[in-house]
């Protein structure tokens, strides 16, 4: 096979390959005669797309990340601490867009502070994150004194809510948040300046700045928007739960990096699209989704998923060897 089909052949792969995945996804369950009945309602799909919110938010900031050649592995932590905030702003009586703006600053000022200690002081991403793992999660355990916040009811409850008012929006409210941002996302990434800047960083970053980029500012940048949607997402979480909690989402930061990398993100960098990424959160909800319908124990879930990450990324190091 000569090298321009071999191209030709794994760009095809990269485009249709997240897609081909869904399908199969939805496919094997639905040929299940245990579940198929089930799974296959709209009633089901309508679910399905509600409980992909708040990893899809994440996982909007995630692919940015990836792009540029990053990782955050403080994600999840990040998205338990915004909405500890979120919680905590309404049950002290401040106005619900006030808590929701708190939430997401915070996630914001989380990033910021990731990118910041990722290019200051050169410290390797994987490092900072995790380290900023425990330092948001102990955070969000502090102001929560350790316990569930409880907070009175408000439209911002009704943000996560599967019968949404007024009845014409038909999806959660949360659904159609994520379908704006990740349009304006896409559009970020493909026509604007700053989205071939974030490739060109991920692709080779000592090039980018002989060629005059500021990859520090870029990097910062990235990671203070990634942080401002896993704020939002974090928002999404005490929607759907009604109380600010600091132990959930843990080790959700591995759905969330699985989703991009299962979208096409490489995880050396310089390649991803948030279409492909949204499609790797559905194969994700779709797996969790039936997983949960057979009855098999969350143990089985993981599994399932780590296997996962281990194929994609194992397929995209011989998409590269291959190229």
């Amino acid at each position: 096979m000569s090298r321009q089909r071999r191209t030709g052949v794994g760009r095809a792969l990269n485009l249709f390959g997240p897609f081909i995945g869904l399908l199969l996804v939805i496919a094997l369950f639905a040929l299940i005669p245990e579940v198929q009945g089930r799974f296959l309602r709209a009633a089901n799909f309508k679910s399905v797309a509600t409980q992909s919110v708040i990893v899809a938010l994440g996982a909007l900031g995630m692919t940015l990340i990836i792009i540029s050649g990053g990782i955050d592995l403080s994600a999840a932590s990040n998205i338990a601490l915004a909405s500890v905030i979120t919680a905590y702003a309404i049950n002290a009586g401040a106005a619900p867009i006030l808590a929701i703006l708190l939430g997401v600053l915070t996630g914001g000022l989380v990033g910021l502070v990731n990118g910041g200690l990722v290019t200051r002081l050169r410290l390797v991403p994987f490092i900072v994150t995790m380290g900023m793992m425990g330092i948001a999660r102990g955070a969000a355990k502090w102001i929560a004194g350790n316990q569930k916040i409880d907070a009175p009811m408000t439209w911002v409850n009704e943000l996560m809510s599967k019968s949404p008012r007024p009845p014409w929006l038909l999806l959660a409210p949360g659904i159609w948040i994520v379908i704006l941002f990740a349009v304006a996302m896409a559009v970020l990434l493909k026509y604007t300046v700053f989205g071939r800047h974030i490739f060109a960083v991920g692709s080779n970053e000592a090039t980018a700045r002989l060629c005059g980029l500021r990859t520090n500012q870029i990097k910062i940048l990235v990671y203070a928007i990634s942080g401002l949607f896993c704020g939002l997402s974090g928002v999404m979480e005490f929607s759907r739960l009604t109380v600010g909690d600091p132990t959930v989402a843990v080790g959700l930061e591995l759905d969330i990096i699985a989703a991009v990398v299962i979208g096409g993100g490489s995880l050396s960098g310089g390649e991803g699209s948030i279409l492909g990424t949204m499609v790797g959160v559905l194969i994700m909800s779709f797996l969790r989704n039936g997983c949960t319908m057979m009855g098999w124990p969350n143990y089985i879930q993981e599994i399932i998923i780590g296997a996962i990450i281990i194929v994609a990324v194992a397929l995209d190091r011989l998409r590269h060897r291959t190229a």
